[in-house]
């Protein structure tokens, strides 16, 4: 969208068309969560979550949700139980829920340290960086910048620096992390992007777009899914959930393309929608799928990461536990948008290796 002279003489101010809004929940357990409200002025908004590690929620397009939410809804970090399955109590679901830093997957103790579901990052209160809303090239680019630091007195010391972009007349978004050890001595690093896709466009009919080399059932109840992995049913009360890994190629640049897309039915006059996620292969190796088709958890997770869910001590013991030495950074980027009618799912479907 060019933002020309023509196109500024018709609104009082930019926002009428795209931009960021900020504000803080007022009431119940989300209570002065601080929000970043991004609309690209396509139609597509999302919020992102300043106090629950500067993670995206509520994600729609149109009108339409993308993500799903769950009941908890959006819960302070005060209330956050770190124990076991804690974390389910503030749950929000969310397009990005981040996992790590040191800890993501199942509860487990390691080396004498007990470790609760999928660590504890997504429930750190970020410090607000920067928010910006730039003309530049002919185009308003929004940006919001935040760092999440997860630290503690004789242990670990790692700072999470996330940046997000857009534009205005484009339906995705740009997110884009970097780790940092800031202490004195190695430590584990686990990340992984927990991302929950919802009805409408997950329904009885919709399906996983990828290319892979293989897919194996996480366990037994996985086993009994095998062959229908990317293929998704109306919910089905009493579902247990199914988790398969992927090993997935990748195109010509070395990136992994994956998106949920319905196309069994007309919404907004168009027919068919989707959410797609495009990231390099070599920042995050991994890729796991949650099939969760129950009554109200029915969602599907996309879960590009540096590690499989099984928890710390298990990938430990795999000998896939990977570490940041002191002053050792890394960089993840990702690219997260919609698929707006049938023929932009054909041709993403065709660009596929």
């Amino acid at each position: 969208m060019l933002f020309t002279k023509d196109l500024i003489d018709k609104v009082g101010s930019l926002k009428q068309i795209a931009g960021i809004q900020q504000y803080q929940y007022a009431d119940g357990p989300a209570r002065g969560v601080r929000v970043l409200d991004f609309s690209t002025g396509t139609g597509f908004r999302f919020q992102v979550l300043v106090d629950r590690g500067f993670d995206v929620y509520n994600a729609s397009f149109a009108g339409l949700s993308l993500d799903w939410r769950s009941a908890t809804g959006v819960v302070s970090p005060a209330f956050f139980e770190p124990g076991e399955f804690g974390w389910l109590r503030g749950f929000f679901g969310g397009l990005v829920a981040t996992c790590g830093l040191t800890q993501a997957g199942a509860p487990n103790v390691d080396q004498n340290e007990r470790l609760g579901l999928h660590g504890r990052v997504g429930n750190t209160p970020a410090s607000l960086v920067e928010v910006r809303e730039e003309l530049k090239d002919g185009g308003l680019c929004l940006k919001a910048e935040g760092e999440v630091r997860e630290t503690s007195v004789f242990g670990h010391q790692l700072s999470m620096r996330r940046i997000i972009r857009a534009r205005a007349g484009e339906s995705r978004f740009f997110l884009e992390d970097r780790f940092l050890n800031t202490g004195s001595r190695p430590s584990p690093f686990m990340i992984l992007y927990h991302i929950n896709l919802g009805y409408p466009v997950v329904d009885d009919g919709s399906r996983l777009l990828s290319s892979e080399s293989s897919i194996t059932p996480r366990d037994a109840a996985a086993e009994k899914g095998a062959g229908k992995e990317k293929i998704f049913i109306a919910p089905e009360c009493g579902f247990n959930e199914e988790v398969f890994f992927y090993d997935m190629k990748t195109d010509a640049e070395g990136s992994v393309c994956a998106a949920v897309v319905n196309e069994a039915r007309e919404l907004l006059g168009l027919q068919g929608l989707g959410l797609y996620v495009k990231y390099p292969k070599a920042e995050l190796p991994r890729f796991s799928e949650w099939k969760m088709m129950g009554c109200g958890e029915y969602v599907v997770g996309v879960e590009p990461g540096n590690c499989h869910p099984w928890g710390r001590k298990t990938v430990r013991e795999k000998g896939e536990l990977e570490y940041l030495q002191p002053g050792e950074s890394r960089a993840v980027h990702l690219e997260i948008g919609v698929l707006a009618g049938r023929d932009e799912i054909e041709a993403f479907e065709r660009r596929l290796p």
